[in-house]
């Protein structure tokens, strides 16, 4: 699977793999037959969501086996209107996700991340990153759900996005508490390149379109999944 490091900068190890490539379930990459982790496996699972989207695309994330760790990365990018949906359940005891999200949009894009703690003791953390491009929608939603008597819990789910300054970015982050969790966490946080950092850049020998460049480069590898 070194492809997925060379075409997509995501880093592989030794797991139990999901994979999707464009939208599209990949069994030929993949250990497991779906993307659901009912099963307690002596590896994490890695679920790898890569390429294109367009149009409506969803993704369904199901965790009830206990004590499992499970990593998702995904690095997607839209030329036409698109619409993700990422939905996260945690049943299973112990468990935890911790997500990286990479959207790239050149179009308008809407995305909703929901997760949902379904039990005590569960942890879901996922990071979102959008890179927002010339003349761009981006309408960014989320919300974490922990479900009554779910408690010592740890929920968070950030987002944050480069966006080019004639791109219209939304943000609505929620969170819907109905335990006391070890710990609950949301944000949103918008950048735009700046005079002063391309200035910078510029007079390190950068042209402007090379200063952009390099800082969208930082942008998509400032993650902390592993």
């Amino acid at each position: 699977m070194s492809y997925m490091w060379d075409e997509f900068n995501i880093k592989t190890f030794a797991a139990e793999t999901i994979v999707y490539r464009n939208g599209v379930f990949c069994p030929e990459l993949s250990t497991l037959p779906n993307g659901d982790v009912d099963t307690r496996y002596e590896l994490p699972v890695h679920i790898i969501y890569i390429g294109e989207i367009a149009g409506n695309c969803r993704l369904d994330i199901n965790i009830s086996a206990e004590n499992q760790p499970v990593f998702l990365d995904v690095r997607a990018k839209n030329k036409k209107p698109a619409f993700l949906n990422i939905f996260i359940k945690n049943t299973g005891k112990n468990s935890e996700l911790r997500g990286h999200v990479l959207l790239e949009n050149a179009a308008d894009l809407t995305y909703d991340c929901r997760t949902e703690h379904m039990a005590p003791n569960t942890t879901i953390l996922v990071q979102n990153n959008i890179l927002a491009g010339e003349k761009t929608v981006s309408k960014i939603s989320g919300a974490a759900k922990i479900d009554t008597g779910c408690n010592e819990c740890e929920s968070d789910i950030s987002f944050s996005a480069l966006c080019d300054k004639s791109a219209r970015v939304e943000f609505t982050p929620a969170q819907y508490i109905s335990a006391v969790p070890k710990s609950a966490g949301h944000s949103a946080a918008l950048y735009r390149p700046g005079a002063f950092q391309i200035e910078y850049l510029r007079q390190s020998g950068l042209t402007v379109a090379e200063a952009n460049d390099a800082m969208c480069d930082a942008f998509r590898n400032n993650f902390t999944l592993f």
